[in-house]
Order: C-alpha cells, then sequence, then structure tokens
C-alpha cells in the first residue's frame, strides 16, 4: 500500500522491539522491528468500525492490538476482547493495552478453531456485539510465503481463510451484530458470497492507492440477519495524483476523522 503517515515515526528501539506512535499520537504501541508490523489496513478498519459504550468488541486477528485499541481509544467503555494466535504477537497486544491505559483481554486462539474452543475463551455464540477483522490475504497455494515465520502467519492462509472467518464471526456476533473487515479488493466477491450466508445490510466501501487507479482494498461491513439491500460508498483516495496524501486519508491516519461506516 503507498506510503501514509500511519504513526508518527520511531520512538525507541530495543531487543528487536519498536516503540511507534498512531492516530496522531493518542496511541503509542510496541511491535517487532521487522516482519509483520501495524499499518495503514488497521487504521482503516479501526476508522470503519461502529462500537458504542459498553459493546462487546472482539479483534479477529488482532496482531499487537492496533485495530481494536484504536476502537477502544475511539469509544470509551467498550468490553474489548483481542484474539491473536502468535504468542509473540499476543504477548505485545497484551502490553500494548496496558501501556495505552485500555482495558482489555487477549485470548490466544486461533480464529478457525470450533464452537467449543470459542466457548471455553467465554466467546459463545450469540455473545458479541461488534467483530473487525483483517484476516490473512494471501493462499498460500498460490504465493510465495514470506521467509519470516510471523509475516508468513499473518499474511499468508488457505484458501478457505476468509469464509472460515466469516463462519467465526457470525457464529459469536448477537443477532443484529456488525462485522466489519478489510480485504483485497479482487477477493471483494468471494466476501460478498461467505456473507451471503446469514449477513445482510452489506455495505462496501473501495480504497485506492491513488486517483484514477484501481482499488486496492474494500473496506467491508454487514449485520448478522440484516436486510438492507447492499449499498456502495464512494472511494477513499489515500493519495492524489502527486502521490502525496490526500486530507480525507490524513485525517483518518491521525485520528481526526472516521470513515462511514463507523457512523452507521
Amino acid at each position: 500500500m503507498p506510503a501514509l503517515p500511519t504513526n508518527c515515526g520511531l520512538m525507541s528501539e530495543a531487543a528487536g522491539i519498536t516503540e511507534d506512535g498512531f492516530l496522531g499520537g493518542r496511541l503509542r504501541l510496541r511491535q517487532p522491528s521487522s516482519g509483520h508490523r501495524a499499518g495503514h489496513d488497521a487504521i482503516l478498519l479501526a476508522a470503519a468500525t461502529a462500537a458504542q459504550p459498553g459493546d462487546r468488541v472482539v479483534d479477529f486477528g488482532a496482531g499487537v492490538g492496533t485495530a481494536g485499541l484504536a476502537v477502544a481509544r475511539r469509544v470509551g467503555g467498550v468490553e474489548l476482547r483481542l484474539v491473536e494466535i502468535n504468542p509473540e504477537l499476543a504477548g505485545l497486544a497484551t502490553a500494548n493495552a496496558a501501556f495505552n491505559g485500555i482495558v482489555a483481554e487477549t485470548l490466544m486462539l486461533d480464529v478457525t478453531a470450533d464452537a467449543a474452543t470459542f466457548a471455553r475463551f467465554d466467546l459463545a455464540a450469540d455473545s458479541v456485539d461488534v467483530v473487525l477483522m483483517n484476516p490473512p490475504f494471501n493462499d498460500s497455494a498460490r504465493q510465495q510465503a514470506s521467509p519470516d515465520p510471523v509475516r508468513r502467519m499473518a499474511h499468508q492462509a488457505g484458501p478457505s481463510a476468509m469464509e472460515e472467518w466469516i463462519h467465526a464471526a457470525r457464529r459469536v456476533l448477537k443477532p443484529g451484530g456488525r462485522s466489519t473487515l478489510i480485504w483485497r479488493a479482487e477477493g471483494l466477491r468471494d466476501v460478498l458470497t461467505y456473507l451471503s450466508r446469514g449477513f445482510g445490510s452489506v455495505a462496501v466501501q473501495p480504497v485506492h492507492g491513488k486517483a484514477d487507479t484501481p482499488a486496492i482494498r474494500v473496506l467491508v461491513r454487514a449485520i448478522k440477519g440484516g436486510r438492507a439491500p447492499l449499498r456502495i460508498y464512494p472511494g477513499l483516495m489515500l493519495n492524489d495524483a502527486a502521490g502525496m496524501p490526500t486530507p480525507e486519508a490524513k485525517a483518518v491516519m491521525t485520528g481526526d476523522a472516521v470513515l462511514p461506516f463507523a457512523t452507521l
């Protein structure tokens, strides 16, 4: 994705861990200095996620907690769960929540686990108000995997990964609960197919690297049991024709604006 000022720059580095500022410095995160690192996708996802105080919010594939913690920073009083399978990232997510004074519980859990496993982690069926997710983008059968194990786990998955993640979201969400996700634009057809099973009121916002180029990401919001027709919102342009961040994208990255789904 083209460069945007997602963070406020490197503040410190030690033992392979950096400390970086997000949302104009309102959120500070410790993360690995190499491999999978928090970026624009997580901030876009958070800015597209609607939540209210008191909501039970679950971030699937939370990494170091970026998206979920960004939502909690914007909307106080949510009950936040950060679901992450990698132990190093899960540990950092726990530390980041405490570091930012945000109450959150990190669950080291595979999103594709069965219902009984989810229930043991207090994520029973029909118990969650909001699920947000940034699933692994790349099909391990079609694309070469990264040599970095953490990056590989974050970005590589089998062909059924998206379907399994959406199924898990549908299971834990209450009727009327909301799921928001970010995905590569060329995979939108599959996303809509999987959401047709139990979800409705789907809304899509394309994300373009710059004007006059095809979308590189899509943000998708769906409601469990929703019945409203599909809605497609105007695309978000990250950079202008000269490659400079647009005012709209800058405002989102600094936490001074949200995307349409966050206000629905």
